[in-house]
């Protein structure tokens, strides 16, 4: 029997490795985590116009999934949003997901403008500044990238050892930080259309400045199948509590 299909999507600024410490978790499955295009180690050049839009990331990925039998989607930060299109395209493809925020449910409560002092980067990614100042530039894309991290992370941790260094080389390439920002200009607040049938674990994280437990409060209007689980973590899930999310995909392929 074939082994069961994890599908481990990362987020911004991040690898395809953030996830080694969830795999090492999962010696039953087989566990497929691609390198996001535009995206770090997934940059090779710039994006079109559109290219870089949720449904777009979900129309390349769905062809390198096995069809044998239902997989499990995993996603944070812009996975999850990249998962949740995967599941509206081919939604008989999966028998499961583990997602974080956001979601279509936030609506337009990130716009609002007592959250600007944590909104603002999507903003400024939008630009064009934030290209001219950064890319291509390894002091410049270390010390954003730091305090990007910093903000959404508790404590110092994410910012230090041979992960980040290998994260600020990926994304220090000329044109990489540029691409990844192709997200910012394609994916314009937290929209979506169709609700997600496939059982779903939305892990949301109690010390994530972006997205307080609250905007919760929707997501039974998006997924008629969700369990809702706290962690005790920032904003970067799979490197900050492994165990959690792997147990999370387990419970998925167990049942």
């Amino acid at each position: 029997m074939d082994q069961p299909a994890v599908v481990l999507l990362h987020g911004w600024p991040g690898l395809a490795s953030d996830y080694d410490e969830v795999v090492s978790r999962l010696p039953d499955a087989r566990c497929i985590v691609p390198a996001l295009t535009g995206f770090g180690t997934g940059f090779d050049g710039p994006l079109a116009a559109g290219a870089a839009s949720a449904d777009r990331h979900a129309a390349r990925l769905l062809p390198t999934i096995p069809v044998s039998s239902p997989a499990v989607v995993v996603g944070y930060d812009i996975g999850s949003r990249i998962a949740q299109a995967m599941l509206r395209q081919a939604p008989d493809r999966f028998a499961g997901a583990v997602l974080t925020p956001g979601y279509p449910g936030i609506g337009a409560r990130a716009g609002a403008p007592e959250l600007a002092d944590r909104f603002w980067y999507q903003h400024f990614h939008r630009s064009g500044l934030a290209s001219r100042l950064i890319d291509g530039s390894p002091d410049a894309v270390r010390t954003y990238l730091e305090g990007i991290v910093e903000s959404w992370a508790p404590g110092a941790e994410l910012i230090h050892g041979e992960r980040f260094d290998r994260v600020v080389r990926a994304y220090s390439r000329p044109g990489a930080f540029e691409a990844s920002l192709a997200w910012y200009r394609d994916n314009i607040g937290y929209s979506g259309t169709g609700v997600i049938h496939t059982p779903t674990t939305m892990l949301w994280p109690e010390r994530d400045p972006l997205f307080p437990l609250q905007w919760a409060d929707e997501l039974t209007a998006w997924f008629t199948d969700i369990t809702l689980q706290s962690v005790d973590t920032g904003h970067f899930v799979p490197l900050e509590d492994p165990a959690s999310v792997a147990d999370a995909i387990t419970r998925h392929l167990d049942s």
